[in-house]
């Protein structure tokens, strides 16, 4: 026998409209962040930053892919890891369906991660993944951006993360027994010091005359709902909702 509150339909339905005002408010002020979100101001990107992708080496703008705004995933898959973040790898496996929709509002997608090239390609291919993934390699975009941190940074006790500085020293001394530990850093060949120099996050570009612009960036919890995050918002003109097989040829 259930411990649980019961009640009649008529008691539940009561409760389920108390519940749906709500979720109603917490809809209307999600509305109202993602139209602050997209007046935040755009601060230009000056920086060369090189990234290897399948086509070659490619800058910034090339990640753009022939539309104005950009969003990266900052994937958590270091150059000493022998296999992508379990946690990452979860979330990216509906890359591949958001692609497409990204792309017919005139965002790209893209995928970044310091490991080499190789690397991410082996397990792309082991996943089953087809959308565009960069390696960062040689680069300092992960570090500037904030999803990478050295070492040193770590043992300071002040590293920069989700726009507050935080201490990873106590952390740092996880018991190897700790199931987190196993079931994070064991599965990526690291260690837990090691697994952490990386974190997820998203930033999202915009690209106006020839000139890349960063428009916002966010971290750890929250990083999904592609279109509201993009520099322009869901930009829809009526019905939006496509098949990933209806739209018109970019």
């Amino acid at each position: 026998m259930t411990d649980h509150k019961t009640g009649t339909r008529e008691e539940w339905l009561a409760a389920r409209l108390e519940l749906l005002q709500a979720e109603k408010a917490l809809t209307r002020r999600s509305d109202e962040l993602a139209r602050r979100r997209q007046e935040l101001p755009w601060v230009r990107i000056d920086k060369e930053y090189r990234f290897e992708t399948e086509q070659g080496t490619a800058s910034l703008a090339d990640l753009f892919a022939g539309c104005s705004q950009l969003l990266t995933y900052h994937f958590m898959f270091g150059p000493d890891y022998t296999a992508g973040c379990p946690s990452c790898s979860a979330i990216a496996d509906g890359f591949d369906g958001s692609v497409v929709h990204l792309a017919n509002h005139d965002v790209a997608f893209c995928a970044v991660s310091r490991a080499p090239l190789a690397k991410l390609q082996a397990y792309k291919r082991r996943m089953g993944w087809s959308f565009p993934w960069a390696s960062s390699f040689d680069s300092d975009f992960n570090y500037d951006f904030q999803t990478t941190h050295t070492r040193e940074q770590q043992e300071s006790g002040a590293v920069d993360y989700n726009f507050r500085v935080i201490d990873m020293r106590p952390e740092l001394e996880a018991d190897p027994d700790n199931p987190w530990v196993s079931a994070f850093a064991g599965r990526t060949g690291t260690d837990w010091a090691t697994y952490r120099r990386e974190g997820p996050g998203v930033s999202a570009f915009a690209l106006e005359d020839g000139v890349v612009y960063h428009t916002y960036s966010a971290y750890a919890r929250g990083i999904d709902q592609w279109l509201d995050r993009a520099p322009r918002g869901r930009n829809e003109t009526g019905p939006w909702w496509r098949r990933h097989d209806e739209y018109e040829s970019r």
